[in-house]
């Protein structure tokens, strides 16, 4: 008797799990993590596969946790289709019950015991920053900044982050504080600021404290020196100060294999996650 193929032997109907790419802008949520009585990105997801599904809920989970005001542009999320709908479909029932600040793209099945926490290799956040005249439209998704900025210092001062280090300093408290990162860029073009940030992964506001410090040296209030201080000191850099939530986005999740995404993989069902 022939062995039925990969495809074949999922039953028309099984539960088939997936990834996709999600966009949204983030003013108008609390975060992209559910929350009791607010408006959060993974539950509008999650109403909306309640609707495809028919009432049931499906849990939706995230590469990262983005803060309130936060937007994303390369956000990586996964699910299980409990029918296991061709992947076409469900994006097009996703865009039509999707409301217009949430957009999900590039739907594809994976393996059972994918998520996207575990597989990714890297994340790459882009804060924005409108280094000239006050302009509404422009600052809705950038952080306005009157006063010139030496964003050549900037650069400079935000490469003593890179490499593995404590980021106590620059991320609220975690019991695990070491991170990976990777790269720090500046860069300006015409009146725009854009400061990349690529790492393993992130503490929470820790773009963000980055930003605030970076902003400091821009305005030459400090330098890369006691930039390396701070970071070395392990306590909370300008006191913990935070740059505002709407110039940050999530622009990239690199997914690949990663040392501990095997060793998880069969744990992701009942993990919470974390940034």
């Amino acid at each position: 008797m022939r062995r039925p193929s990969g495809d074949e032997s999922v039953r028309e109907g099984a539960p088939v799990r997936y990834r996709a790419r999600v966009e949204y802008d983030g003013t108008d949520f609390a975060g992209f993590q559910s929350q009791p009585g607010a408006r959060t990105v993974q539950g509008e997801l999650e109403a909306a596969l309640a609707t495809i599904s028919g009432g049931s809920r499906v849990r939706v989970v995230a590469a990262g946790r983005t803060d309130a005001g936060v937007h994303a542009i390369g956000q990586v999320i996964a699910f299980t289709d409990p029918r296991g709908r061709p992947a076409k479909e469900l994006a097009r029932a996703f865009d039509a019950l999707l409301p217009e600040d949430v957009a999900i793209r590039e739907v594809r099945r994976v393996p059972a015991g994918f998520h996207p926490r575990y597989a990714a290799r890297y994340r790459e956040y882009r804060y924005t920053v409108w280094n000239g005249p006050r302009s509404p439209l422009r600052e809705r998704f950038a952080l306005g900044v009157r006063d010139p900025l030496d964003t050549a210092a900037m650069e400079r001062a935000g490469s003593v982050l890179v490499g593995r280090h404590d980021f106590s300093a620059f991320g609220v408290a975690h019991r695990q504080p070491v991170r990976t990162v990777h790269s720090v860029r500046v860069r300006r073009t015409g009146s725009q600021v854009t400061i990349d940030v690529a790492a393993d992964a992130f503490l929470r506001q820790m773009v963000r404290r980055i930003v605030a410090v970076l902003l400091e040296v821009g305005h030459g209030r400090t330098n890369e020196e006691e930039v390396a201080e701070a970071l070395a000191s392990r306590r909370p850099a300008l006191n913990g100060a935070t740059a505002p939530a709407k110039g940050l986005c999530l622009r990239r999740v690199a997914l690949g294999p990663t040392r501990e995404g095997a060793a998880l993989a069969s744990t992701t069902a009942r993990s919470n996650g974390e940034r």
